[in-house]
This record gives C-alpha cells, structure tokens and sequence, in this order.
C-alpha cells in the first residue's frame, strides 16, 4: 500500500484508496455494523479469504475499517467501520448503490434487484 505523491486532484487519492473489485463491496457490507472475517466471507459471493484479508489490510492501514481483537480462546476478532473515515465513505457508496439501482432499473433489469431483495416484486 503506497500513496502517491502526486494525483490531480484528492478525489484520485480517495479513489486509490478504495479502488478494485471487492473494497467498496467490504465497505458496503460493514456498514451493517462489526462481523467477523467468516461471516464477511460469507456475504461477499466469490471473494477468497485470501483476498478478503489483503483488502481489509489495506483498509485497516487507510483508516477506512477497523480491526477489534478480542481476549480468550478460541480468538475472536472483528472488523468494522471507523468512526471518521469509514462511515464518510458511506455517503458515496450509497450514491453509487442509487446510480447502480437506477441503471438497473432504466435497463430493465429490476429481476436483478429482486432475486439481491434490494427492491420487492
């Protein structure tokens, strides 16, 4: 994980910080509140722990997601959102969850939304 030096503008730096495939999706999926690395695994449909763990380090490191660990055998550790950055990301993946839906939608692809439950037949 490296930031660059130089970007255009801070929306590449955020941008660079929550880019790929399954960073927004771990994002989303938090905002549900703490879970462990199983039941993440779990709810993200084809994401490998191995990937899982490598992204939510990345965010952990970025300030985006927080790591719990709690005491006691069998260990216990839990992620969620940070208080600052975490859930402020929030407000623009829920943008873009609208922009997906409405695409959908406009597309007529609402068969989509409702096999995810996201809209009610």
């Amino acid at each position: 994980m490296k930031i660059r030096e130089e970007f255009t503008c801070p929306l590449e730096l955020v941008q660079d910080m929550i880019k790929g495939k399954w960073k927004p999706i771990i994002l989303w999926r938090l905002r549900l509140g703490e879970t462990t690395l199983s039941k993440l695994e779990r709810d993200i449909e084809g994401i490998t722990q191995k990937m899982l763990l490598e992204q939510l380090k990345e965010l952990i490191d970025y300030g985006f997601v927080k790591k719990t660990v709690f005491e006691g055998y069998p260990l216990h550790v839990e992620y969620s959102l940070t208080a600052d950055m975490g859930v402020k990301i929030l407000d623009a993946l829920k943008i873009m969850q609208h922009i997906g839906i409405d695409y959908l939608i406009e597309n007529g692809m609402e068969n989509i939304l409702i096999e995810k439950g996201i809209m009610p037949e």
